[in-house]
């Protein structure tokens, strides 16, 4: 396993982060304990997860991933052992305290004592703002539309909100999610201005079929220390193989849940996964895992957040540790963005 510092600070996580989204939902709480044991024995040391989780979010399964996280803790006793991270929502439905706003003091505590419990820890490693209050661009949105009378928590507040968690030892350390460049920087700025936390990491997508994070976020993430964790590395198994020819196999995310999981469904897709297996063919590659090593290969990666529905889908994502991507692989996947830009930003 290959490891980096987290930010700035002397926590050195691995490259490859166990995502755990499905547990509750497509995987049982047997099959998640199944994948810790063996993340944690192939040396990964970072688990990620949120309260909303699993997904797709409704009522009756909110939290439960964390739940799942928490009773392996008590069983195994390696709560040490993992470098843990978590999500407090964004702006949610009613049955989340009520909808609305949740980074407010109120809502965020509520949310973080929640989460403590579920995972029968006294802490969370990483604690990050699952999407921003305020009105701007994600999951994949565009044509941005600004509105001056938008209502959030301000950017300090929320800090000084984290700070209180920090000082009373229940977080370590603090991380945006679906977060853009602007407002990465204003948290940057905000905290050196006010000696208030400063945000580690940034968990925005990033893969093949949408290397958006390269304009703008990537300088930022390089000249400010604040790494990228990258979700949907493999573009919702996309990136696998597996849907290609139109072909969608029973239990897959798709099958399940088409309309929750159409952010990769564009008229690019296939042709541009097309591509992709032609190169991973020709130098007998996996074409999972050349996705998820180019993924981690990048200067301004900190780790590769992969989700897995199945011990060989775990196992083979994890290999990609031990992928060489010489420069003309790399070439040739630059030369495929080129023929398809970003099919699914």
């Amino acid at each position: 396993m290959n490891y980096k510092k987290l930010g700035n600070t002397d926590l050195d996580v691995s490259t490859i982060c166990l995502g755990t989204m499905t547990w509750g939902e497509q995987n049982s709480q047997k099959e998640g304990f199944e994948q810790m044991d063996y993340a944690l024995d192939k040396g990964i040391n970072f688990f990620d997860t949120a309260e909303l989780y699993s997904v797709p979010p409704k009522k009756e399964t909110f939290g439960h991933t964390e739940t799942i996280i928490g009773n392996w803790f008590k069983k195994t006793n390696k709560r040490d052992k993992i470098i843990l991270a978590s999500k407090v929502s964004g702006p949610m439905r009613e049955y989340v305290r009520g909808g609305g706003n949740q980074y407010g003091e109120k809502n965020i505590t509520v949310a973080l004592e929640e989460s403590l419990k579920r995972l029968k820890t006294d802490y969370i490693d990483l604690y990050q703002l699952h999407w921003p209050e305020r009105n701007t661009n994600m999951f994949g949105r565009l044509g941005y539309e600004h509105k001056d009378d938008d209502k959030w928590n301000k950017f300090e507040d929320v800090l000084k909100n984290l700070k209180k968690f920090i000082d009373q030892g229940k977080v370590r350390h603090v991380g945006l999610s679906n977060e853009t460049a602007w407002g990465a920087q204003k948290y940057l700025e905000i905290s050196k201005d006010h000696n208030l936390p400063r945000m580690m990491s940034i968990q925005n997508p990033y893969n093949l079929l949408n290397r958006t994070y390269e304009v703008g976020l990537a300088e930022v993430s390089i000249r400010e220390q604040i790494g990228l964790l990258a979700y949907s590395p493999l573009a919702s198994g996309y990136l696998s193989g597996k849907y290609r020819n139109n072909q969608i196999p029973k239990n897959s995310r798709v099958s399940l849940d088409p309309d929750f999981w159409s952010r990769y469904n564009k008229p690019n897709t296939n042709v541009a996964v097309d591509a992709y297996f032609k190169i991973a063919k020709k130098y007998n590659l996996d074409l999972a895992q050349m996705s998820l090593k180019f993924c981690e290969i990048q200067s301004f990666m900190t780790s590769v957040i992969i989700g897995a529905t199945t011990m060989q889908q775990l196992k083979t994502d994890i290999e990609s540790v031990n992928v060489n991507l010489p420069e003309e692989i790399i070439k040739e996947i630059n030369e495929v963005q080129k023929i398809y830009p970003n099919p699914c930003p």
